[in-house]
C-alpha cells in the first residue's frame, strides 16, 4: 500500500504488543520499521529502466525476509536507544513493525513477491487499493487512542477492525468477478483468462479485465447494495511474433519485452494509436478506458536499445466526471 498506510500499520503492530511503558517508543520504532520494506524502490539503473520495476515489492517483501528486515530496523535503533531498551524488545518491536509489510502490499494489484525465493510469481489479492483511507483511518485512529491514553487496547481493536474490512473488500471482490463472469456469459464469451481489481481509494467500483478470443474486454462494476455493471471496451492482446516477426531472441527489444509480459503477467496490449507503446492493461487512470497508466516504449530501429519505462497519468475532466458518476451509481454518457 502507500508508504503512509506502511508505516501507520507497522507502528500499529508494534504498539498492540507493547508494555505501557515503551507504547511511545514502540510506535515510533513500528513507524519506521513499516517502511523499511519499501526501501526496494532504491534499486534502480538509468541503463535498465525495467530493474526497478522487477525489484519493487521483491525479496524485501517475502515472509522470509522479515527476520533480516526486522535486523536492518534494529541496527537503526540499537545506537541511540540501546540505553532504553533491551536488545530483545527492541528487535521485538522492529520485528512487529516490519511483519505485516509484504502481506498488506500482496492485499492490493500490483503484485508481491510473499514467497520469494521459493517462489518467483508475484501474488496479488487484489483485495483493496494501493491507497485506501477507510483502512487507514481505523488504523491511524487505533494508533492515536492507544498513545493518548497509553493503553494497547485501541491499536487491538483498530487490528480487529483493519482485518473486518479486508474481510468485506474481499467479499467485494467475489461479487464484482461475479458480474464480470455473468456480463461475459451474456456476451456468449468464454473467459480464459480474468483479473479484477479496485478502483482508487474505495472498494465499491472495480474494474475487470477479461480475456477471450485474443481481445482484453475492460468493463467496470460497481457492487453497491444492489450490483451495476457498466460496459467498457476491448482491445486486442499484444502478440510479439505478430507484432514483431523475426525478431532476435538475443536483442535486448525481444528481452525486456518478455520482461514487461513478465511483469504484466501477460495483460499487455498496445497503446491505441501508438503501436510503438505496450501497456499493462490491467492498469489504467480511467477505470473503463483502454489506456495503459503505464508501458515501455520501443524504439524498432535500434533492437539493441534499452526500452523505455513510462507513466500515462492524464486524465481528461470527462473521465473523472464518469467516474464519481459511476462511484455513486448514476448513468453515464
Amino acid at each position: 500500500m502507500d508508504i503512509v498506510t506502511q508505516a501507520i500499520l507497522g507502528a500499529t503492530v508494534a504498539q498492540s504488543a507493547a508494555r505501557k511503558e515503551h507504547i511511545r517508543l514502540a510506535t515510533m520504532i513500528g513507524l519506521v520499521a513499516g517502511v523499511i520494506a519499501d526501501a526496494d524502490v532504491l534499486i534502480r539503473s538509468s541503463t535498465d529502466p525495467l530493474l526497478s520495476l522487477e525489484y519493487h515489492r521483491h525479496f524485501t517483501h517475502s515472509i522470509f525476509f522479515i527476520p533480516i528486515g526486522a535486523l536492518i530496523a534494529f541496527c537503526l535503533f540499537w545506537p541511540f536507544l540501546r540505553n532504553r531498551l533491551s536488545a530483545s524488545a527492541l528487535y521485538g518491536y522492529c520485528f512487529l513493525g516490519y511483519l505485516l509489510s509484504g502481506f498488506i502490499d500482496a492485499c492490493t494489484s500490483y503484485g508481491t513477491h510473499l514467497l520469494w525465493p521459493l517462489m518467483s510469481t508475484r501474488i496479488a489479492w487484489n483485495i483493496v487499493s494501493v491507497v485506501d483511507p477507510v483502512f487507514t483511518l481505523l488504523l491511524l485512529v487505533g494508533v492515536v487512542a492507544s498513545l493518548k491514553r497509553a493503553n494497547t487496547r485501541y491499536s487491538r481493536i483498530a487490528l480487529v477492525l483493519a482485518g473486518c474490512y479486508l474481510l468485506v473488500a474481499a467479499m467485494q471482490l467475489h461479487r464484482a468477478e461475479q458480474s464480470t463472469r455473468e456480463l461475459a456469459a451474456q456476451r456468449g464469451h468464454e473467459i480464459e483468462r480474468i483479473v479484477v481489481k479496485p478502483t482508487v481509494a474505495n472498494n465499491l467500483l472495480w474494474r475487470s479485465v477479461y480475456l477471450c478470443d485474443n481481445t482484453f474486454y475492460i468493463d467496470v462494476v460497481r457492487a453497491g447494495v444492489t450490483k451495476r455493471t457498466y460496459p467498457g471496451t476491448s482491445i486486442k492482446k499484444f502478440n510479439l511474433s505478430d507484432s514483431f516477426p523475426g525478431l532476435a531472441m538475443d536483442t535486448i527489444l525481444f528481452k525486456d519485452i518478455k520482461r514487461f509480459e513478465h511483469f504484466s503477467d501477460g495483460y499487455v496490449s498496445q497503446y491505441p494509436g501508438k503501436p510503438e507503446v505496450l501497456g499493462d492493461v490491467r492498469y489504467a487512470m480511467s477505470p473503463a478506458s483502454n489506456i495503459p497508466l503505464w508501458g515501455i516504449e520501443i524504439n524498432v530501429l535500434d533492437r539493441n536499445q534499452p526500452v523505455k519505462f513510462e507513466s500515462y497519468r492524464v486524465v481528461s475532466e470527462q473521465a473523472k466526471r464518469q467516474f464519481v458518476d459511476m462511484l455513486l451509481g448514476k448513468d453515464i454518457n
